[in-house]
């Protein structure tokens, strides 16, 4: 291991500081933690100090860190090939698509490859467009799909707001079934769902049902908060996609390759979809790599026409060789069955907390894919910061966060929200080393309950 002095980690600083942008963030006043190397479920910074990764970093690490063999699937290919324009093949492409053709529903037959989920998202809109003929776009608004303009436009996250001028037309957003905030007052999930589509088919025949391409719809909700889908919702959207001739497009780049418990967050709910995005998982982070699953039918639509999609690194020989050992990963390390065994662990393990810690207003979670939900009271269920908290509302979220820091975890907190979303290969020990720092955390919100 490469030993730092103080002087060349002042340097790495400085350099990152001075000459990087960081995402999502006023450029001033930044203290990024340094890091220095990773394994498992833990990071190391510079200084030594070990961090617990309690979100996958950006739910993508779900095979965990340093995992070498895909090192050496990397290595092997680029000793082989390291680029081939796209109209050429190479081994790890095929392999690739027959792998991602078995794991998800039999009418996903081809792939067209991606650098990641946001344009994954904007290749299978124009997809959806050129094949229907149709322009609108539906999705939901508390939902994020990707930071690209066509991307970002179809996510109702507020982090459009920024480019809401310049954004892609033909969007439509509608409510979320969001039991725990349901709009419509519902009193139980299913019913909350019953309302949300029907909600969903009024807006469609207002804007001309004849209009509208595509729903797309996240596999799990993600960054939004892991709203979870009532049990009914997912089919009743799949009913107006066939009522009205509109293509259902499920957004797995967050939910999909085990995160759920299953290969992807839709299935849960066994409906048909006819495009499916993925990213994050499909490399577990390691080389960018994204990819749009597509319906036979319509695969077979572009035989006798150009499709008019195309990217300089689709299809990346290297990023498909680590695709390929990572989907191995999965298979050989059992990571699906552990991530539902992990899963209830964590559930029943947040049903304590629950009852520990009073501002714990909601907890939502599939498989590994939990969020938490701080409140200042669990009556009137008033959040610790709003839904896009200005930096002013953020004091007693911005104090968790940072105790969650201070005692060595990284992970995502949002507005009012706690992520937990760790690497896949997680243990029931290391769950629970997380778990009591987020309870140490928690008890800072407990302090400002009404």
């Amino acid at each position: 291991m490469e030993t730092y002095t103080d002087t060349d980690q002042e340097q790495i600083l400085r350099d990152n500081l001075d000459h990087t942008l960081f995402s999502w963030s006023k450029q001033a006043g930044l203290n990024p933690i340094s890091i220095e190397r990773a394994e498992g479920v833990y990071l190391w910074d510079r200084d030594g100090k070990r961090y617990i990764d309690f979100s996958s970093q950006l739910m993508n690490v779900n095979i965990g860190h340093g995992n070498q063999k895909v090192t050496e699937a990397v290595a092997a290919q680029m000793r082989e090939v390291s680029y081939v324009y796209p109209g050429m093949i190479t081994k790890a492409r095929g392999d690739l698509g027959r792998k991602l053709a078995e794991i998800t529903a039999p009418n996903l037959t081809k792939a067209f490859f991606t650098l990641g989920g946001a344009e994954a998202i904007e290749n299978a809109i124009k997809l959806a467009r050129v094949y229907t003929g149709r322009h609108k776009i539906v999705t939901l608004y508390q939902s994020f799909h990707g930071a690209s303009y066509g991307a970002i436009s179809a996510g109702g996250d507020p982090r459009r707001f920024a480019v809401d001028s310049q954004a892609m037309p033909g969007v439509v957003h509608v409510e979320n079934p969001y039991f725990y905030r349901c709009p419509w007052h519902s009193t139980t999930p299913e019913e909350c769902g019953e309302r949300a589509a029907a909600a969903m088919e009024r807006i469609i025949q207002y804007e001309n049902p004849g209009s509208v391409a595509a729903i797309i719809m996240e596999g799990e909700s993600g960054t939004s908060g892991c709203i979870k889908y009532p049990p009914n919702y997912w089919k009743l959207v799949r009913q107006i996609c066939d009522k009205y001739g509109i293509l259902l497009v499920a957004d797995e780049v967050m939910s999909g390759f085990g995160r759920t418990g299953k290969w992807f967050g839709s299935d849960h709910h066994g409906v048909k979809v006819d495009l499916m995005c993925m990213a994050k998982g499909i490399t577990a982070g390691y080389l960018p790599l994204g990819a749009v699953m597509v319906d036979e039918q319509i695969a077979r639509f572009f035989d006798d026409k150009a499709m008019p999609l195309g990217l300089t690194y689709s299809a990346h020989p290297v990023s498909c060789a680590a695709a390929v050992a990572v989907l191995d990963i999965y298979e050989e390390e059992n990571l699906l069955e552990n991530t539902v065994e992990m899963g209830k662990h964590l559930d029943q393990r947040m049903a304590e907390l629950i009852a520990k810690h009073p501002s714990i207003g909601d907890w939502r979670n599939t498989g590994l894919f939990g969020c938490i939900e701080l409140v200042k009271n669990r009556a009137t269920k008033e959040p610790m910061a709003p839904w896009n908290a200005t930096p002013d509302q953020m004091g007693i979220m911005n104090q968790v966060a940072a105790k969650i820091k201070e005692l060595g975890m990284y992970t995502f907190v949002r507005w009012n929200y706690i992520f937990i979303a760790p690497p896949l290969t997680i243990t029931r020990d290391e769950l629970d080393e997380g778990l009591a720092i987020i309870s140490e955390a928690i008890r800072v919100a407990d302090q400002h309950v009404n």
